[in-house]
């Protein structure tokens, strides 16, 4: 895979937004959720639950962000960032269409994962693409 400027931007940009949210939410859930309207208590339980998936997000951002720096790893982390912002997506669709329509700042979430997704599978559908050109297969072929 060309190791492009453009790619290694939709990636680090990608991995920089996975590594703020989680940040954010894993240091100061009431903080970052208060930015949205949503006032929550500190229940133990609660924050736990809030801020390990939060963790778990920073460190997929960490491996999305490798991929911007590490050529060998752009394609898996094309994928899982692709994954990673396309689940978010589809997890604010569900929500959307089975508890009503949320706030406009989840709303624009739900677009920024949107075009994160897309532009993760950018990056990665290239890889495919230039091995169909080698074997003589597509379009003309």
């Amino acid at each position: 895979m060309e190791f492009g400027f453009r790619r290694r931007l939709v990636l680090g940009i990608s991995g920089l937004a996975a590594i703020t949210v989680g940040l954010a939410i894993t240091l100061d859930p009431q903080a970052f959720y208060a930015s949205y309207g949503i006032v929550l208590t500190p229940q133990p339980n609660l924050m736990s639950e809030l801020r390990a998936p939060a963790a778990n997000l920073a460190v997929l951002g960490l491996i999305i962000l490798s991929g911007a720096l590490y050529k060998r790893i752009t394609h898996s982390a094309a994928l899982l960032g692709t994954a990673v912002f396309l689940a978010f997506a589809m997890g604010r669709v569900v929500s959307l269409a089975l508890d009503g329509r949320p706030s406009d700042s989840i709303l624009a979430a739900l677009g920024i994962e949107v075009v994160l997704a897309l532009l993760c599978l950018w990056v990665a559908a290239p890889r495919r693409q230039r091995a169909d050109k080698v074997s003589g297969a597509g379009v003309g072929a």
